[in-house]
This record gives C-alpha cells, sequence and structure tokens, in this order.
C-alpha cells in the first residue's frame, strides 16, 4: 500500500463524513432504528458509511472493505483489509453528546497499520501519517489540504498517579473493581475510539476495556495509539490485540502508554 495515497483519502473522507453526520446532529429530530444486534442506528451512521465505502471502494478497488454497517462485507477473510466505523459513539450522538467519532483503518497480517479518528462535534482530528507516526490537526480542517499538525506522543506515566479514561457507558463494577487495582489520580470517561486519541494525547495513561467490542470499534484509534507510541494488548495474554479475526469480535484489552505497571 502506498501511504502517502493512502493517509490523504482516509482523512478527506473522515471529514466529509463528519459533515455529513453534524447535519444530521444539527437537525431538530432524527429517527433511531434497532439492528438485528439490538444496537442503534441513525440516518448518520448510513450517510457516513455511504460516503466513505464509495471513496475507498473507488481510490482502492483491490483491497477488501468491512464496514460496521455493511452486513455482508462482514464475511470477508483477507489479510488486508481497510476497517471503518463511519459514527462510533451512536449511543452518544443519540443523547447529543459529542464524544462521538468516524473511524477509518488499514490492516496488514493482523495489525492496524494506518488510522484516522475524527470527532466532528468536538473538532478533533487524529490521524497516522504516511511515515506512521501520530499527529493532531488543528485549524480549519479543510477538505484539501491538511493544516498545522501536532506530533503525539504517550506521557511518561507516574504509577502513583495514573489517569485513567474508560467508557461512558459500559462502566461495570467489574472495570471499576479493575481500575481500582491501580494508584488513581483521575479517571474520567469518554465514549468512541476518543480514549485510545486520549492516551495517544498523554491526556491519559491507561484505558482498559472489559466489555464487547468489535474490530471497526478500535481499529483507527489502536492505529493512532500506536503511532503514538503506545500498545493495546488483551487482557488475558497480554499479547498484542490482532484484527482479521472471525466475526470481527475483540477479546477484553488494555490501550495504556509504556511505563504502566499492568495489573
Amino acid at each position: 500500500m502506498d501511504f502517502a495515497t493512502l493517509v490523504p483519502v482516509m482523512r478527506r473522507l473522515a471529514l466529509l463524513a463528519g459533515d455529513a453526520i453534524m447535519q444530521v446532529y444539527n437537525s431538530p429530530d432524527f429517527d433511531v432504528r434497532s439492528k438485528g444486534d439490538d444496537s442503534p442506528v441513525t440516518a448518520a451512521d448510513e450517510a457516513a458509511d455511504a460516503l466513505i465505502a464509495a471513496g475507498l471502494r473507488s481510490a482502492f478497488p483491490d483491497v477488501a472493505l468491512i464496514t460496521e454497517e455493511q452486513a455482508d462485507s462482514h464475511a470477508l477473510q483477507a489479510a488486508t483489509f481497510l476497517i471503518v466505523d463511519p459514527l462510533d459513539g451512536t449511543k452518544e450522538f443519540i443523547k447529543r453528546g459529542g464524544d462521538f467519532t468516524v473511524n477509518i483503518a488499514y490492516v496488514e497480517n493482523g495489525v492496524p497499520l494506518r488510522g484516522v479518528v475524527f470527532a466532528p462535534a468536538m473538532g478533533r482530528l487524529f490521524y497516522t501519517q504516511a511515515d506512521g507516526t501520530t499527529v493532531e490537526e488543528t485549524g480549519a480542517l479543510s477538505k484539501d489540504a491538511p493544516g498545522p499538525v501536532h506530533r503525539l506522543s504517550v506521557r511518561k506515566p507516574d504509577n502513583g498517579a495514573l489517569m485513567v479514561v474508560a467508557s461512558k457507558s459500559h462502566r461495570d463494577q467489574a472495570l471499576e473493581d479493575y481500575i481500582g487495582k491501580y494508584q488513581v489520580a483521575d479517571s474520567t470517561s469518554a465514549g468512541s475510539s476518543l480514549k485510545f486519541c486520549l492516551v495517544a494525547t498523554g491526556e491519559a495513561d491507561l484505558y482498559p476495556r472489559l466489555g464487547r467490542t468489535m474490530e471497526w470499534d478500535t481499529a483507527a484509534g489502536d492505529a493512532v495509539l500506536r503511532g503514538a507510541g503506545g500498545h493495546v494488548v488483551r487482557f488475558d495474554d497480554r499479547t498484542p490485540l490482532t484484527y482479521g479475526k472471525a466475526g470481527w469480535d475483540n477479546p477484553f484489552f488494555i490501550a495504556y502508554a509504556p511505563g504502566v505497571d499492568l495489573k
């Protein structure tokens, strides 16, 4: 894959999808339906998905594409693929919360090598550059050309005063008990793949997930965090989280900055 070609395409499509999402978000009302797995879906999910899928298939017709909203794509099996969650954090979107994201990633041999995470309501755009390093772009976020970027790097954690971020919609007692094993200076909640990005920026040190996720939920954020020097490992055996698994389900995992003394 030519990453110098891939990254601008993913970036532009994420921004365009963000515009489509915000048109629905800013409307007086919108319908919410349930999918087969009882998860919610809106016109924003579908509009963003159609836009991203068309753009990726046009630019990279020979690369397999998996998206959350196209069930027929879930039967694909490939060593190299693009994977999309057009609106991660639909529950937060429905509540008119701001921490939902557009996620686009490129995976090769189980590893998310490049990714973009865009939070349109917050105006925050994170992505891996062609060389694999992660940046947050600021400014006008023009579709046609990148603006100023800030290179991201995880912070050096203080195990006596860790910053923890966890799911906003899926905090249960098992998660609280696990977080309780650490010396925590502050714990915050966030929706969607923003949690990976907060570790990438140094705003958090640790993001544990003891709940169900799918690969399209995590691949882009995982790539962003890896490009900033962070790690994402399985909760059970601490091996790197991999992609392309049958069914696209993830095991429980921990995303963290190197230096965190994992419990």
